[in-house]
């Protein structure tokens, strides 16, 4: 295959400005494709430099609001980007709404779009009245009206953005998220990570990760445990990251007297031993593009419940590999109780959970297809 030279517009990376998943997605996928490709990463930073193959690029924009920082900030990647561009690009790769005024400014380039989600999903499958949500809602729009080639990170986020804004099919192609899961299949002991804890070894013991945010349903795994505690008396559960929900989360479970934790932001090393710690993983979301807490806990042979949205709906096979319940607090209940009951079901779905993560979801073969798409942009 051809060497490319490719730029990439993301407003975060591993290694600058970090938000959420999104930075691991674009991150990784740019150091597979600078294996055999040319890859800048235009990104916030106030450095440039080089780490894994692909060259970083940082801007340090300034705003009053969102809009106008990503605008700025847009610019300012447009401007350092043209510092690079004496042999052009092949390929301009941009990564979600911030960008969508850089990709404006290039729109005559080879250009690729990907919609990590929409702002509709992330409002919990519901439309919004503040003018923010508006914004944003027209800069999505747009990037799939100009965009060359438009992809999603699923087949059901492929059909959201189809409705929302009329990006026909033919523009659209689906490259899920992938993982490196070598980085979560690790030899830990999971008593000794519950003891360090203060939870006993024997103690059924569940895992949140992500934000605290309507759109995840941390609030409906709250209002699950109770049901739970009622049949499994000795259950510990973590609720791990940030978010605008979680000083209301964490008064809910004091006021109700449920064993909860909230560790806040966890570094990705103690989120590897809280996934050995953990006996089962909820993704009790209301929306999920694609889920990547899912693959990672597969990596590390740990079994999920999750509510049967999105990504979650397509990759999970339930009671094969995981437990697929209705977005409701009952139904997420059950479906824990029906996992916790059964320790050796428990046991096969995290290991037919880790088989189909190293046949489908390495990054490797994802950014081998990627690459190849984009050979046909640029014809």
């Amino acid at each position: 295959m051809e060497r490319k030279k490719i730029a990439f517009f993301c407003w975060e990376s591993m290694y600058s400005e970090r938000v959420g998943g999104l930075a691991n997605a674009a991150t990784y996928v740019a150091q597979e494709l600078a294996k055999r490709n040319d890859v800048h990463f235009f990104t916030r930073g106030d450095c440039d430099f080089t780490f894994n193959g692909v060259h970083y690029h940082g801007v340090r924009p300034e705003g009053g609001n969102i809009i106008e920082y990503c605008r700025n900030m847009s610019h300012g990647m447009v401007n350092r980007f043209k510092e690079f561009d004496r042999k052009p690009f092949d390929i301009l790769h941009f990564h979600d709404w911030h960008v969508t005024e850089a990709l404006h400014l290039l729109k005559e380039r080879n250009t690729v779009f990907t919609y990590h989600s929409t702002e509709y999903g992330r409002n919990g499958n519901q439309h919004g009245d503040w003018w923010e949500y508006h914004e944003i809602c027209g800069k999505e729009w747009y990037a799939g009206l100009v965009a060359k080639q438009v992809t999603t990170v699923s087949n059901v986020l492929r059909e959201e953005v189809m409705n929302l804004y009329q990006v026909p099919d033919w523009k659209i192609r689906v490259f899920p998220n992938g993982v490196i899961p070598e980085q979560f299949d690790v030899d830990l002991d999971q008593g000794a990570i519950k003891a360090d804890l203060g939870i006993h070894p024997y103690a059924p013991t569940i895992l949140f990760i992500g934000r605290m945010a309507y759109q995840k349903g941390p609030d409906l795994l709250l209002d699950a445990l109770p049901r739970v505690k009622d049949q499994f008396w000795g259950m510990q559960v973590i609720m791990a990251g940030d978010g605008g929900m979680r000083p209301w989360l964490s008064q809910v479970a004091y006021d109700r007297g449920l064993p909860v934790r909230f560790p806040g932001y966890i570094s990705d090393a103690e989120y590897v031993r809280l996934l050995k710690a953990a006996d089962l993983v909820v993704i009790p979301s209301r929306n999920e593009p694609f889920g990547i807490v899912l693959p990672e806990a597969w990596s590390a042979g740990k079994p999920v419940v999750a509510c049967d949205v999105g990504g979650l709906h397509e990759n999970i096979e339930s009671y094969r590999d995981g437990i697929k319940v209705e977005v409701s607090a009952d139904q997420i209940a059950e479906g824990i109780c029906q996992a916790l009951e059964d320790t050796d079901r428990l046991s096969k779905f995290g290991r037919s959970g880790r088989s189909k993560v190293y046949r489908q979801f390495r990054w490797e073969g994802i950014a081998e297809n990627l690459d190849c798409m984009y050979g046909t942009v640029c014809s």
